[in-house]
């Protein structure tokens, strides 16, 4: 299930976490360890997450996806090995919140994207993840995740 999609403003957000690739079907895997990674750092430097976790895609190879995976920040912390400081840009985007599984995302990602044509709407490139709240204590159909692409502007 999913909301409706709508262009919203986004301000720049400030992130800490990790760039890497994987594979699609490794996702699961990996982006739970990527925020534990993440927080056990923020813990060594006496921080604690002050945003959602978040995952932004740079391409659409399912095989090789190219990302970043950490939280959102309210301030600029500082980074250590793989573990960096970034940002989001601000600015208008194309969005939806899922609602369901983690599994079932392509259905938010194609409803998006079809919207996206249907209106002459065209992605910059890059597409976030927010992830609203927490699958340890949230049910599955009760997921939340805002997918939201950045536009390209003419």
């Amino acid at each position: 299930m999913t909301n409706k999609c709508e262009i919203i403003e986004r301000p720049a957000q400030l992130t800490l976490g990790i760039h890497t690739h994987s594979p699609v079907q490794d996702l699961g895997e990996l982006l739970p360890k990527t925020y534990q990674t993440v927080m056990e750092y923020l813990a060594q430097i006496g921080q604690h997450p002050t945003g959602d976790p978040f995952a932004a895609y740079y391409n659409s190879d399912m095989q090789n996806l190219e990302l970043d995976a950490g939280y959102l920040c309210t301030s600029k912390l500082p980074g250590k090995g793989n573990i960096q400081p970034g940002s989001i840009p601000g600015g208008k985007v194309a969005s939806i919140v899922h609602v369901g599984p983690y599994p079932t995302m392509g259905d938010g990602y194609k409803a998006l994207n079809d919207w996206m044509a249907e209106k002459g709407y065209q992605s910059a490139g890059v597409y976030y993840e927010v992830y609203l709240n927490n699958p340890a204590d949230t049910p599955p159909e009760a997921l939340q995740t805002q997918i939201f692409t950045p536009l390209k502007t003419s």
